[in-house]
């Protein structure tokens, strides 16, 4: 049953880290980003559950890690609307130089 859970979060987390390297749209990376968050939480709800000493360690590890990844999208939204007011694009490779 652990097993299950770990190949599902695993490519999860391959898809995520696939998109988060190859992608160039930054609002699809960001997505990809929270994609390998969720990931994470999926592992620590199932070592929670199944690992050796049950608790609800996991649980509020993946709640604080929850919290976390929306105060990174908010801020990395805030920044990427910035962004995109100054440049014109969301475009990765066109962020390269910030002194301009």
């Amino acid at each position: 049953m652990l097993s299950s859970y770990l190949m599902v979060a695993a490519i999860l987390f391959c898809i995520g880290l696939y998109g988060a390297l190859v992608k160039k749209n930054a609002v699809i990376v960001l997505l990809c980003i929270e994609l390998m968050l969720n990931a994470v939480n999926l592992n620590l709800v199932a070592f929670s559950k199944y690992g050796v000493g049950a608790s609800l360690t996991g649980q509020m590890f993946t709640l604080f890690t929850i919290a976390i990844a929306a105060a990174e999208a908010a801020v990395g939204i805030a920044i990427l609307i910035a962004l995109f007011r100054a440049r014109g694009t969301v475009n990765v490779d066109d962020y390269d130089e910030m002194r301009r």
